[in-house]
């Protein structure tokens, strides 16, 4: 019998898949080795609150239920959190699965979206997904340009995605800069502030898009996660900020049931401990002034941060340094898959952590360094 082959979207012929960072498990399967360290994918080194753990073993007992399809007490208590109303909030699996739900819910084939460059891939591909195309606009010294994204506006623009801080540079765009934009933004396109890594934030001129939100803007969504300061990665549990009507029309796309029973136990846990985010960006503090030190000592140059992550380049093709560290145990992410033959990007950890990645790649820049002699 001949094999046929089913015809899919086209759509999809030009969709790039995602390439996570490797998973510990795998690199000592792999390599044979055990106690790998893995600073790259921006996961909190802490882990949960205790509060939020104790959550999951209660809730896991009833782990035979659906879980609570509207997020209710999640969204109530988020809500109150926040200061806006319940009807303000939708929830997802990860704000990723919100970024595919804007796009199902505002792009249509040959629409555009506008994105940095760099700046996060799941913004190009839940653009492509629905047949749109993604207009990139590269950064100016690694920060977004906000001037040029609002040039790059058409009569096709749809939406506007702000990653603030960015990934993966670690930089942000202030108030004065996002009013400016803002004020050239038409009302028929949406802005989307992807604020992920907010709570790390440092620098005292940043300012959240969520201001835009409370202000009554209808072409404003805000999104975070409970995936970094909260340590809740692996359960997937982000939520978006927005107007009551914006809510109600990017939920007819939304999938009953989308965010798990044990993943909403643990976020109600997670903002109820006070303790969960002073830790976290203490530790950050600590860990981002260490490592700067650490690579001015070896001489490299690096991208001040205002996330959990730094971005500094080695002077050597990343794929190689990432591959030497990998072999020490050291789990990196490379700068390539940015556009950034040279950078690597680095999650702070712990000081332990943080001490054996700066070793480690001190050791592999060493023996490049003397190989290009």
């Amino acid at each position: 019998m001949e094999e046929i082959m089913l015809e899919g979207r086209k759509a999809l012929l030009s969709i790039k898949p995602y390439v996570p960072g490797k998973p510990i498990e795998e690199v000592e399967r792999e390599l044979g080795i055990t106690n790998v360290v893995k600073m790259a994918s921006n996961e909190n080194p802490l882990g949960p609150s205790p509060d939020a753990v104790l959550a999951i073993r209660d809730a896991a007992e009833k782990a035979y239920l659906y879980p609570d399809g509207s997020c209710h007490y999640l969204r109530q208590e988020l809500g109150e959190y926040l200061g806006v109303g319940p009807n303000q909030l939708i929830v997802g699996n990860g704000s990723d699965e919100i970024l595919k739900l804007l796009a199902e819910a505002y792009v249509n084939d040959g629409d555009e979206t506008i994105m940095a460059q760099p700046s996060f891939s799941e913004y190009d591909f839940a653009t492509q997904l629905m047949g749109g195309t993604t207009v990139m606009v590269p950064t100016r010294d690694f920060t977004h340009d906000l001037q040029a994204m609002a040039d790059a506006i058409t009569e096709r623009t749809r939406i506007i995605f702000i990653c603030n801080p960015n990934n993966p540079t670690g930089t942000i765009v202030t108030r004065q800069e996002m009013d400016a934009f803002m004020e050239r933004v038409p009302a028929r396109v949406l802005v989307v502030f992807d604020e992920a890594y907010f709570e790390y934030v440092e620098h005292p001129e940043y300012a959240s898009g969520l201001a835009y939100v409370l202000a009554g803007r209808p072409n404003v969504i805000v999104l975070r996660t409970f995936s970094k300061v909260y340590g809740l990665a692996g359960l997937r549990v982000g939520y978006g900020v927005a107007v009551p009507q914006l809510i109600e029309w990017i939920s007819r796309t939304r999938e009953p049931f989308n965010v798990n029973l044990i993943a909403q136990a643990a976020a109600r846990a997670s903002l109820k401990d006070p303790l969960q985010v002073t830790k976290s960006r203490e530790v950050n503090h600590k860990g981002k002034l260490y490592l700067y030190q650490r690579f001015q000592q070896m001489g490299l140059k690096y991208v001040p941060t205002q996330a959990n992550f730094i971005l500094v380049d080695t002077g050597h093709p990343s794929r190689q340094v990432f591959q030497a560290m990998l072999k020490a145990g050291v789990i990196v992410r490379t700068g390539d898959i940015f556009g950034l033959d040279t950078f690597i990007r680095v999650t702070i950890g712990t000081e332990r952590q943080n001490q054996r990645m700066a070793d480690t790649l001190a050791g592999v820049l060493a023996v490049l360094n003397e190989r290009q002699a």
